[in-house]
């Protein structure tokens, strides 16, 4: 009788990264995709540079100072900004 335990598969990329997934949407967490500018693209970069940030952090916070300055009544100085800059 043979008494050495089974050893499990491996998984493979896929497998990973769905558990991933899995995991972080019952942390609460959802998944956003887009596609970058290139002006946002350089933007992201010297963000990215400045604070260490990891991507879902610069999406997250982002997203809350956006939202920040709308619930201040600021969104609208905030989008002359960005036209006037080109950003």
């Amino acid at each position: 009788m043979d008494t050495k335990p089974k050893k499990k598969a491996a998984l493979t990329n896929a497998e990973k990264q769905k558990r991933y997934r899995e995991r972080q949407k019952s942390g609460g967490k959802r998944e956003v995709r887009g596609y970058l500018s290139a002006e946002a693209l350089e933007c992201y970069e010297k963000i990215g540079e400045q604070t260490q940030w990891t991507d879902s952090t610069v999406l997250s916070n982002a997203i809350r100072i956006t939202y920040a300055a709308y619930k201040n009544g600021q969104i609208g100085l905030l989008n002359n900004w960005l036209n006037k800059n080109k950003l």
